[in-house]
């Protein structure tokens, strides 16, 4: 019971690595908002917790929106009474070269990756002080680490949310709240799947990580599950990197 007594809330909670991270922390103790744009999904995830005796709640969430998000923390606060931890895991990712992404593209993956972090942190910053601290978890990538192909706009905004992590973690050490991004590497999640489909996009990826493996969501939340924990309680403005090795090369 890592997380006993806490409440978190986790964007992108319908699916995927949301979806495990929310069960994975339900597990562990805490009480959950599923907070994601997905109603059908999410009420799906908030049950299947529920009937395994953990505690949670779904509430619509696009997190462009700040009014979305004010509603999110209020309904953790009005349930629950606090928040102690928010994982800002929604995001979106477009495969393109740079002469081929559109600028619609280039704004939505700026706005769900990079605005999307801001929102949920400057809605929840006020009921942490509240709290009295709080554990906020940004989903970054390898993206924002290295270079690579056809993937500039998502490295982009996942770099915007490597230095804001640190910027939020330096801002509000002195409120005990503490920001860590997360790097995962090649992940087999939904937003993924269609590009993992494809042999020519899935092999080398594979053949470029010494661990040789497509990594799971698993994989991620464990990391994600420190980082909200008190074990990490010295760990702030840190980058947490998931991906098999492919950094180390």
């Amino acid at each position: 019971m890592r997380l006993a007594g806490k409440v978190a809330i986790i964007s992108g909670g319908a699916r995927g690595m949301g979806a495990v991270e929310a069960k994975l922390f339900a597990n562990e103790g805490a009480k959950i908002v599923v907070a994601d744009i997905l109603d059908e999904e999410g009420q799906k995830t908030v049950e299947e917790i529920n009937e395994l005796g953990g505690e949670a709640t779904f509430v619509h969430l696009d997190v462009t929106d700040e009014a979305d998000w004010a509603r999110a923390v209020l309904t953790a606060e009005s349930m629950y009474s606090k928040v102690d931890i928010l994982v800002n895991n929604a995001g979106i990712f477009h495969v393109a070269s740079i002469e081929d992404t559109s600028l619609d593209s280039w704004d939505s993956q700026m706005d769900i990756n990079a605005k999307g972090v801001f929102l949920g942190t400057k809605a929840v910053v006020s009921a942490m002080k509240k709290a009295g601290g709080g554990s906020i978890v940004n989903i970054s990538s390898l993206a924002a680490l290295v270079g690579g192909n056809n993937t500039s706009a998502y490295a982009a905004s996942k770099a915007a949310v490597r230095i804001f992590t640190k910027s939020t973690a330096v801002e509000y050490s002195r409120d005990k709240i503490r920001a860590n991004s997360v790097h995962p590497g090649i992940i087999e999640t939904p937003m993924t799947s269609d590009n993992l489909k494809d042999p020519d996009f899935r092999r080398p990826r594979i053949e470029n990580t010494p661990i040789q493996r497509i990594g799971t969501s698993e994989d991620v939340a464990y990391g994600v599950l420190f980082l909200a924990s008190d074990e990490s309680s010295y760990v702030t403005g840190a980058e947490l990197v998931i991906d098999g090795g492919r950094t180390a090369i």
